[in-house]
C-alpha cells in the first residue's frame, strides 16, 4: 500500500517543526543573537584584516575584537543612555507638576519668530490648564502620564536584565567572530541546497546590507547625535545628552537632524540668546553639509537604498519590540525584507553579477 504523503515531505515537515521549537524556547536570547549578528557581520571586514595581522589565530582575534566593540561602542552607547535617561526623567517629572498645575506661556514662546504666537495658543490649550497635558498624552498613546513615567523608572532600574542581555550578545558575538568563517561554510552548503539558483546573490547580497544600513545610517546617526549634542551643551541648550540622542534617533530618518537642531535654534533664538541660537542653525547646517556631501555617500551604499516608509516603520517596530536595540535591528530586517522583495522579482538567472561583496573579506 502506498503512503499518502511521500517520506521527503514529511521529513520536512518534521524539520520546520523542530526548526519552530527551537525558535520558541530560544526566543528570549533572540534579541542578544540578533543583535550580535548584525555587529559581527558590520564590523567582519575589519575583523578580517585583524585576523590577518594576528596570525590568523582565532581565539586572539576574536578577543581582541571583543575588547575594541566593548570600548568603542557599548561602554560610550550606555554612558551616553544613562545621561539621557536622567534627563529624561527630569523632564517628565515637571510634566507631571505642568500637568498637575499648569504652566503658563514662557515669554521666549511668544517671541518666537513666524509661528510663536500659534505656538503659544497651543501651549495655553494643552499646557496652561490643569490636567489638559495629561489628556493630551492619554488621547494619543492610550496611556495616562503616570503610567508613562512609572514605566520609565521601572526600564531604568532593570539594570540586572539590560546587563544579561549584554553579557549574553557579547559571548554569541565572541563565537561569531571566532568561528565565523566555519558558519559562512555551513551556511553556503545549506543555502546552495535550497537555493541552488539564487544563494549565491543572496549570500552576498546580505551582508552587503546590513554593512550599508548599520554602517552607514547607524555611523552617520551615532556621529550626528555626538556633534550636535556636543553643539547643544556648548550653546547652552538644557538636557543636551537627551536632545543629542532624539537628534541622533530623527537622524535615522531623512529630514530628521535638520528638523531637531532647527527647532532647538529657533528654542534659542526665541529664549533671547540670538547668537547662540544663529550659531547653532549655522553649525547643524555646515555639518550636515559635510556628511551628506563627503561621508554618506561613502558608508551608505550596498545594494538596497532603503525608502523613507521602510526605515520609519522599521525604526517605530523595531523599538517597540526589541526595545533600544529594535533601533538597529528594525531597519535591518526591513532592509533585507527589500532586498529579499528585489530579488524575487528578478528572473532567476539575471543579475548574477549584481553583488560581488564576499562576507569572508
Amino acid at each position: 500500500m502506498q503512503p499518502i504523503l511521500p517520506a521527503w515531505l514529511i521529513t520536512r515537515w518534521l524539520l520546520v517543526l523542530v526548526l519552530l521549537a527551537g525558535v520558541y524556547f530560544l526566543r528570549g536570547f533572540l534579541v542578544p543573537v540578533l543583535a550580535a549578528f548584525i555587529i559581527c557581520l558590520a564590523s567582519w571586514p575589519m575583523y578580517w584584516r585583524l585576523w590577518h595581522r594576528v596570525g590568523r589565530r582565532n581565539a586572539l582575534s576574536a578577543t581582541l575584537a571583543l575588547l575594541v566593540v566593548l570600548l568603542v561602542l557599548i561602554i560610550p552607547l550606555s554612558m551616553a543612555l544613562t545621561f539621557a535617561v536622567k534627563e529624561a526623567s527630569s523632564f517628565i517629572g515637571w510634566a507631571l507638576a505642568a500637568n498637575r498645575h499648569g504652566v503658563q506661556v514662557p515669554t521666549w514662546i511668544t517671541d518666537l519668530p513666524i509661528m510663536g504666537e500659534w505656538v503659544a495658543e497651543h501651549w495655553r490649550t494643552y499646557l496652561g490648564e490643569p490636567h489638559a497635558l495629561g489628556e493630551l498624552v492619554e488621547a494619543v498613546s492610550g496611556e495616562h502620564l503616570g503610567n508613562i513615567y512609572r514605566m520609565l523608572l521601572s526600564a531604568t532600574g532593570n539594570v540586572f536584565q539590560l546587563l544579561l542581555t549584554v553579557l549574553f550578545m557579547l559571548i554569541v558575538l565572541f563565537f561569531m567572530y571566532k568561528d565565523g568563517m566555519r558558519i559562512v561554510g555551513q551556511l553556503d552548503i545549506v543555502g546552495e541546497r535550497l537555493l541552488p539558483e539564487r544563494w549565491q546573490r543572496f549570500s552576498r547580497m546580505v551582508p552587503a546590507t546590513i554593512n550599508s544600513t548599520v554602517t552607514g545610517m547607524g555611523l552617520i546617526a551615532l556621529g550626528e547625535g555626538v556633534v550636535l549634542g556636543l553643539a547643544y551643551w556648548i550653546a547652552g541648550v538644557p538636557s543636551p545628552v537627551l536632545l543629542g540622542a532624539v537628534t541622533g534617533f530623527m537622524a535615522l530618518i531623512p529630514g530628521g537632524a535638520p528638523l531637531s537642531f532647527t527647532l532647538v535654534s529657533l528654542y534659542l533664538i526665541g529664549s533671547g540668546d540670538l547668537v547662540a541660537g544663529v550659531g547653532l542653525f549655522i553649525w547643524g547646517t555646515v555639518e550636515l553639509f559635510i556628511v551628506d556631501k563627503t561621508l554618506r555617500p561613502r558608508l551608505v551604499g550596498g545594494p538596497v537604498k532603503l525608502p523613507f516608509l521602510p526605515t520609519f516603520f522599521g525604526l517605530v517596530g523595531g523599538v517597540q519590540t526589541m526595545g533600544l536595540v529594535g533601533l538597529f535591528i528594525g531597519p535591518v530586517l526591513m532592509a533585507l525584507l527589500v532586498a529579499i522583495w528585489r530579488e524575487w522579482t528578478l528572473p532567476a538567472g539575471a543579475g548574477q553579477d549584481a553583488v560581488s561583496v564576499p562576507l569572508i573579506k
